[in-house]
């Protein structure tokens, strides 16, 4: 039986997962956010996170509505808390995404619209999946990663935690890329990144 949810944040990320959940009828409490502020599906303001405690874990689920656009600890930090309390964050995905049944998906992973995940793909806790993405056949990609809108992973793409990876970027086969990379808009990568770098480029290069 699907739980009531909480949506934590309330900006353009939020947004997107919020119309996605109201079309596959999932019931919204409201959102939480450092300060109220208007949102164009009329959702209730909760107040601060720290308003979630008040909710019993078997009452409710949380989806987490905070985008990312650079290397930032702080999605991976709200997951860690309110997952250590037991909480459990919803998956949210797409009705006109396409998930092969051999996939294994994490807790709190979002898939958008358009995006292909292909067999065997493995997809890490609270990652998000965006808008026309294609993970080709026996990915890896670790937990808290955010892969940008149009991002083409062909097959055994692996991919580290906390990373990011641009809009459009294309990375070919068996390519690996480490804990908290960030590779830049547009890239094509063609060899290994490692931990905690920047890469970006045709083809893509450490900077």
């Amino acid at each position: 039986m699907n739980k009531p949810l909480i949506i934590i944040g309330n900006g353009g990320h939020a947004a997107v997962l919020v119309e996605i959940l109201i079309a596959q009828q999932r019931k919204i409490i409201g959102y939480t956010a450092p300060n109220e502020k208007e949102n164009f599906l009329k959702l209730p303001y909760l107040g601060t996170d720290d308003v979630i405690i008040n909710y019993h874990i078997d009452e409710v689920e949380l989806v987490l509505g905070l985008g990312t656009i650079n290397i930032s600890p702080i999605r991976k930090s709200i997951f860690e808390q309110f997952s250590e309390k037991s909480y459990i964050f919803a998956n949210v995905v797409h009705n006109a995404a396409i998930v092969s049944p051999t996939a294994q998906i994490g807790h709190g992973v979002q898939i958008m619209a358009g995006a292909i995940v292909q067999t065997n793909v493995t997809i890490g806790n609270n990652t998000i999946i965006n808008t026309g993405t294609i993970i080709d056949h026996d990915g890896i990609i670790g937990s808290h990663t955010h892969l940008g809108p149009g991002t083409t992973l062909s097959g055994g793409v692996k991919i580290g935690e906390n990373s990011l990876i641009g809009v459009g970027t294309a990375i070919i086969q068996g390519i690996s890329i480490g804990d908290e990379t960030l590779v830049g808009a547009g890239s094509v990568v063609v060899k290994n990144i490692g931990n905690r770098k920047t890469a970006y480029g045709v083809p893509a290069r450490d900077v």
